[in-house]
């Protein structure tokens, strides 16, 4: 049901969820099949992965998510960012969506969730109290509230059943993309699901996120290149997060600001993954572009929602640090070893197609290799790293996952890179990484 602003209940009942998971399913598989027989037609021999990644297919995808919201939404998310250059320019277009703001709860339903936070009375907390949302994500939406001092607030409602809908979710997306064909049988994601629930039950507890907020706040201290909210304990629950408002731009809207200050943005969100890796030893892994927020008149970025915060193992650190290190001495066996020891590539895949592995190498330590700065605007290069890794992912018996806490870690530093390049910006990344040759 929808109001008239463009809001939508989110399901929150098991039944009403594995029914649009089924309906999801069904639109997907007829629109397999007018694919298949548009090509056949066409005198094509059609392979399934053509007749399932169709932009029709991906818009239903797309759109069903969007509704369901939580745990469903939040991995369509994760396949649109992870895949990064590796998708087809359409599918990438329609999959941003889901980065986009979702449906949002109707007046009505937002009130129920409140008055069970709050009590019935919640309004006389509030000078003012905006009931549509300034965004709507995949876990929760967010209001704009000013308190009876003047204090304006950004106050983040969590969907109703999300929570509770998480491991179902998991599961079903998991069972499309076995249905579908797109995920060998062979390769074992049981442990990658178990770690997607975990991470996205810590995202859903809204006292966990505050606390890393906090955390944030002490790491970053006075710092003047970031700013991040303060929180407001006496009006955030389990399901609801009170924080300040912190006025900013979209980090997207960049795009058209003068060189200097896209670099200067730029060179901030890179600055912030090496300290988080190599420094802080904890990372914010979720990098979605509205994470950000940037201060066009104090020139500094702004930090957002740390649900997705996680410690990095003191293996993943060593493993992206000696990988690095071999990247900058430009030692193209050096690199191959510690991709394999790392686990960032298969043994397998690497011993069968070293040539194309080394191939991805020479063309990596050739851009970080010259002077001056990265241009992450110049993306020549990733068509020739997608052919490899595309020939590459055809050998379906070489197909290897990473360790789950590499995935979240190359997830924030592949979203970060794809952020850099939307604004085309030039940034001093060998030198940069130089300043981490010691690491504790």
């Amino acid at each position: 049901m929808a109001d008239d602003q463009g809001g939508r209940a989110v399901p929150s009942g098991r039944l009403a969820r594995f029914g649009s998971f089924g309906r999801l399913a069904g639109g997907v598989a007829g629109g397999m099949v007018a694919e298949g027989a548009r090509r056949l037609a066409a005198g094509e021999r059609p392979r399934v992965s053509d007749m399932l990644l169709t932009p029709g297919n991906a818009t239903r995808v797309a759109d069903q998510l969007a509704h369901l919201r939580g745990a469903a939404m939040k991995l369509g998310q994760m396949i649109s960012m992870d895949a990064g250059d590796m998708l087809p320019p359409e599918l990438t277009q329609i999959l941003a969506r889901l980065r986009d703001n979702a449906h949002h709860m109707p007046p009505q339903q937002l009130d129920r969730v409140l008055t069970a936070e709050w009590g019935r009375d919640w309004r006389r907390r509030f000078r003012h109290f905006q009931a549509h949302p300034i965004a709507a994500a995949s876990i929760g939406q967010v209001h704009r509230a000013e308190l009876p001092d003047g204090r304006v607030l950004a106050i983040k409602v969590q969907y109703p059943g999300v929570a509770a809908s998480i491991d179902a979710d998991v599961d079903n997306v998991a069972t499309l993309l076995r249905v579908s064909g797109l995920m060998p049988r062979e390769v074992d994601i049981t442990p990658l699901l178990a770690e997607a629930k975990r991470q996205l039950h810590e995202e859903a507890d809204y006292v966990r996120e505050r606390a890393m907020l906090e955390r944030y706040r002490t790491l970053l201290g006075d710092d003047p290149a970031y700013v991040v909210p303060g929180t407001e304990p006496s009006l955030s629950t389990p399901r609801v997060l009170a924080m300040d408002f912190i006025p900013g731009t979209p980090i997207e809207a960049l795009e058209g600001a003068p060189q200097e200050e896209r670099d200067r943005a730029a060179h901030a969100l890179v600055a912030q993954v090496l300290r988080e890796l190599f420094a802080w030893g904890v990372m914010q892994t979720d990098p979605n572009f509205a994470n950000y927020r940037w201060q066009a008149d104090t020139g500094r970025l702004v930090l957002l929602d740390f649900g997705a915060t996680r410690e990095v193992l003191p293996e993943t650190q060593q493993g992206y640090h000696r990988l690095l290190m071999a990247v900058l001495a430009g030692d193209r066996d050096a690199v191959r070893d510690a991709a394999v020891a790392a686990s960032f590539v298969g043994a397998a895949a690497a011993e069968r197609h070293r040539a194309a592995v080394d191939r991805m190498i020479d063309v990596i330590v050739g851009e970080l290799d010259h002077a001056g700065p990265f241009d992450f605007g110049d993306r020549a290069f990733v068509g020739v790293l997608r052919d490899e890794a595309m020939a590459m992912a055809e050998d379906r018996a070489t197909w290897h996952i990473p360790p789950i806490d590499t995935l979240f870690v190359q997830r924030k530093v592949s979203g970060t890179a794809l952020l850099c390049a939307r604004l085309k910006a030039k940034v001093e990344v060998r030198s940069m990484v130089e300043a981490y040759r010691a690491i504790a």
